[in-house]
């Protein structure tokens, strides 16, 4: 970059900077982090601007129209089309603009500011029964401004419509930086907005003759199919509201789909409708995609709510996905293809009936060879959750050859789609490719993408070329080539095809009146550059190598792992699942797994200098990560950061001096062998004294708010050797694995496992183990944890070759023996047999029930369990088992709680930096949660990490699961 240029750039975030309450952030990461999005585009901003209020969004475009600078309103930044990057100043709303203003559920509206994300808007209009209908499979993060950029629709379009169909009013900044207000007007309230003399009022006053001239236009070009959102709303100026005599004109209707490139949203009302009252779906089953197809039109006969398509690579891919394969029960054999048709009633017996009949009829009428009928919520769930998941999990292909977004959109009408998805399988076809299919087949609307390579210039080649094919094919169609996701450039470079010159020259005179100055997001939507242009993986992108420690073949490397991460923003939803636990803390993109993934790849690639890759810079990126690996199961692109960020620790130590807090951490089993028996209660009566708190936030950073968990004087292992086993042994032998905290602070629940074991008719061994290496793990000390990887391997092979399995209580330590060792070896086949034989002890207690041996005779002891499941088990293994269990005595009622990371995260709540990061992470839906729970109610958990927090937070004690299943052993 120029000296000018860097000048030009500062000189604008210092003017930003006095002209703004909130956050601007010109730096060289934060440029890099919004340079994506979840499209096939890079383009890099000149900065950021975190607007606190529509005053500041005045402010920024005010600025900027001087500067000739432009502008790009963005939310959520998961726009595929490449909508939501540009090269000016990047408006994000979604950090502080996220308020509900108003609801009126008597009317059925939703005032609200735009960067809220459309889960979150209808969590809070729940309680009315009403919500916000469109529902794109983003809506865990995608922002109610991008909905109305975008003009989104979703799965159920078929009855509502879409987010133009929903909009009622909006404040907007204009490209000047004045404020105006956008709604139906009659004729009367026309006039007056036309003779006002600035930009609103110019618009006003030039807006109903472009919409006159462009309707002969209109009636010839735009397709007559519901899902057409390319393009201006041309059609939309005028509406038929009853509010007097005379054209009535709605800008919000033009506004919607503009994609920022007219105004920027402040606050909008939204129309909202009844919730339905009961809900069920019915799994359509087929061989070919063809017979899926077929079967749509047939669908449409009845009276279904939704048709979903979804495709064969879809499918495969969930399959291996670890957090979906554990949640596909509802398929059957092994379909190609399968439809997913929802019905709604006023009684759950009624949906019940409308399955069925639906059932028998469309087994009659079409190729389907199974139907699964579900209609517990919690299984709709699931099938919602794969549906939803589609983009990333088609991105989860291995290799360079992805299926990507560049023809995904199309829409034809439903009884057209046999024939058309046959005539664009040919056209990939011959360009030597296959493509991935889902979507909404009931409007016509599939997302069908091509797989090419575009790290090279044939695949590019091969894009451009496949693109230009489709496109005609649509018209002949009488399609859409954007049926949802809007234009951007990918689409908008082909606008004066699908639209002609003419009636794209009437889109410019809107432009025109509403942004004289060009600076709204320009180039998209029409008059874009060439498609071919700003991708972020184009011929001339290569990675720099890096030595590393950990096993990343399976990923194509260090590079290939970070990569996994196509932008689709899983990790920025909130009030949902765990991930990303400190993003839903600060609301920042910087600490989003997606963010992480930009800053690390911009440094491999280097958009940002390679030599930063170690920078303390990039480790701030990483600081908040809390290694819960949430995301490598709730992403649907299995990014596994948590492994990232290991190895990354590694890296930047290597020219780092290693803190002395991280090298007590990752020795903690040899500090707590110091302690136990006689040096116990001293032990203890120093460390959670004052002095040592203080002292120990002093020299080590460790919080003095925390609590040193106590050591006791009777390890596990002493307490093991000296009992008497009470078993027949009639199952055979088994390992307890006593981790460090089982061994030195809580002996509880190894205690309480053994009895759990021998109940069940096992023989207890333990093995000559040292430390899982967790702690040198997490804190990037890998050559030490491959070394206790070695070691435990090589003493617990010997029982697992004798067909013994592994088990463990603490989730942290037991799955380190499965998920990490196999990467720490390098895949040594010893390794992976550990790996396979390590089981949580909620797992062999499940198994155990249907084995047909010894079974645990349980007692009358009743109790109400709350549950909250470590975050490494929640990501490996799921939380099932850990349910299940725990309500195998008769008498016990235990439930899940609906949250996320605890937010202790081993020895991440104990650093003094991390603390606030770590109670708000709690915060969010943990400890409100346990603080409305009744006084009788037991708090179980599965990691200590989990129990601490609980217990410095509430206190009130948290029992490792074990314990309080003990407790119901019948001993008679």
């Amino acid at each position: 970059m120029t000296t000018a240029r860097a000048s030009a750039r500062s000189q604008l975030a210092e003017e930003l900077s006095r002209a703004v309450a909130g956050e601007v952030r010109f730096d060289r990461y934060a440029r890099q982090m919004y340079s994506t999005d979840a499209s096939i585009y890079k383009m890099t901003p000149l900065g950021v601007v975190l607007p606190r209020d529509a005053d500041d969004v005045s402010a920024v475009i005010e600025v900027c129209n001087r500067a000739d600078v432009s502008v790009l309103p963005r939310g959520g930044g998961t726009g595929l089309s490449g909508q939501t990057v540009n090269r000016g100043v990047v408006v994000d709303f979604s950090k502080y603009m996220h308020d509900v203003i108003e609801i009126n559920g008597e009317e059925g509206w939703v005032h609200t500011q735009p960067g809220i994300t459309i889960d979150e808007l209808n969590r809070q209009v729940a309680r009315t029964g009403k919500y916000f209908t469109p529902d794109p499979s983003t809506s865990s993060r995608a922002n109610i401004g991008g909905a109305m950029g975008n003009n989104s629709c979703g799965s159920h379009s078929i009855i509502y419509g879409k987010t133009v169909d929903q909009v009622q009013q909006m404040s907007v900044v204009l490209s000047d930086g004045s404020s105006a207000q956008f709604q139906a007007l009659n004729a009367a309230q026309l006039e007056g907005k036309m003779a006002l003399s600035n930009l609103e009022g110019h618009i006003y006053r030039g807006i109903p003759s472009v919409a006159d001239r462009a309707a002969g236009e209109v009636d010839r070009r735009f397709p007559k199919i519901l899902r057409r959102v390319g393009g201006y709303n041309v059609d939309r100026v005028y509406t038929s509201l009853p509010l007097g005599d005379g054209p009535i004109i709605d800008l919000t209707q033009v506004m919607v789909g503009s994609e920022g490139t007219l105004a920027a949203v402040t606050d909008a009302r939204l129309k909202l409708w009844d919730i339905p009252k009961f809900k069920g779906l019915a799994v359509l089953h087929f061989k070919t995609l063809r017979e899926s197809m077929e079967a749509t039109v047939a669908t449409l006969e009845h009276d279904v709510s939704a048709v979903e398509h979804i495709g064969q690579i879809i499918i495969e891919q969930a399959r291996k996905s670890l957090g979906f394969s554990r949640n596909i029960g509802f398929l059957q054999g092994e379909p190609s293809d399968i439809l997913v048709v929802e019905v709604t009633g006023e009684t759950a017996a009624e949906v019940r009936s409308k399955l069925e009949a639906f059932r028998d009829a469309i087994q009659r009428s079409t190729a389907t060879y199974a139907v699964t009928l579900l209609s517990e919520p919690a299984e709709q769930r699931q099938v919602w959750s794969m549906r939803e998941a589609g983009l990333g999990l088609m991105m989860n292909v291995e290799g360079d050859t992805k299926p990507l977004p560049f023809v995904e959109d199309t829409a034809v009408a439903p009884e057209r789609l046999p024939e058309y998805v046959e005539r664009f399988d040919e056209i990939v076809n011959r360009h030597g490719t296959e493509a991935g299919y889902y979507g909404h087949a009931s409007v016509g609307c599939l997302h069908i993408r091509p797989m090419v390579n575009l790290k090279k210039n044939a695949g590019i080649d091969t894009m451009y070329a496949i693109a230009d094919e489709i496109s005609d094919l649509v018209l002949e169609f009488g399609g859409s080539l954007s049926g949802e996701h809007g234009d951007g450039i990918v689409r908008g470079a082909w606008a004066e095809k699908m639209f002609g010159s003419e009636l794209v020259g009437h889109f410019r005179e809107v432009k025109e009146l509403f942004d004289p100055s060009g600076i709204m997001n320009p180039g998209k939507v029409f008059d874009t550059p060439d498609m071919r242009d700003n991708l972020r993986y184009g011929a001339d992108y290569s990675t720099a190598p890096l030595p590393t420690k950990l096993d990343w073949s399976a990923d194509g490397g260090f590079a290939g792992a970070i990569e996994r991460c196509n932008g689709v923003g899983a990790c920025r939803k909130v009030n949902a699942g765990a991930m990303c636990p400190s993003y839903m803390a600060t609301r920042e993109e910087e600490h989003s797994t997606r963010g992480r993934a930009n800053a690390l790849r911009a440094a491999l690639s280097g958009a940002l200098p390679t030599d930063d890759i170690g920078s303390d810079r990039m480790f701030d990126v990483l600081d908040l990560c809390l290694e819960c690996k949430s995301c490598k199961s709730e992403c649907p692109s299995n990014v596994d950061m948590a492994k990232i960020k290991y190895e990354f620790l590694d890296l930047y130590y290597q020219t780092h001096s290693i803190p002395l807090r991280s090298r007590l951490v990752a020795n903690i089993h040899r500090l707590n062998s110091l302690a136990p028996g006689p040096l116990a209660p001293m032990a203890n009566l120093v460390n959670r004294s004052t002095p040592a708190r203080w002292a120990s936030e002093k020299i080590l950073g460790i919080d003095r708010r925390r609590k040193i968990p106590k050591i006791v004087s009777q390890p596990f292992e002493q307490w093991f050797r000296r009992r008497t086993p009470e078993t027949t042994g009639s199952r055979g032998d088994i390992v307890l694995f006593h981790d460090t905290f089982m061994n030195f602070n809580h002996p509880e629940s190894g205690q309480a496992a053994v009895r759990l074991l021998e109940a069940l008719g096992y023989r207890v061994h333990l093995a000559e183990r040292v430390c899982c290496g967790r702690p040198m793990i997490s804190s990037g000390l890998l050559d030490q944890a491959i070394e206790k990887a070695r070691q435990n391997v090589e003493a617990l092979i010997p029982h697992v070759d004798s067909g013994a399995k592994i088990v463990g209580c603490e989730s942290s330590c037991i799955l380190t023996l499965k998920d990490e060792y196999p990467d720490l070896l390098g895949g040594d086949p010893s390794a992976k047999a550990v790996a396979e034989a390590a089981l949580m002890l909620e797992e062999v207690l499940i198994d155990a029930t249907t084995d047909g041996g010894q079974q645990i005779s349980w007692n009358d002891r009743s109790a109400e369990i709350l549950l909250h499941v470590h975050c490494h088990e929640r990501a490996l293994i799921g939380t099932t088992q850990a349910v299940s269990s725990l309500n195998l005595p008769p008498n016990y009622n235990a439930e899940l709680i609906d949250a996320g990371c605890c937010g202790m995260a081993g020895s991440f709540g104990y650093a003094r930096e991390h603390y606030d990061v770590s109670r708000r992470v709690g915060e969010d839906r943990l400890f409100p949660a346990l603080r409305n729970a009744t006084q009788g109610t037991h708090f179980a958990v599965t990691g200590v990490s989990c129990k601490q927090q609980i217990e410095d937070e509430l206190d009130r004690p948290a029992r490792f699961l074990p314990e309080l299943l003990a407790e119901a052993i019948d001993d008679e």
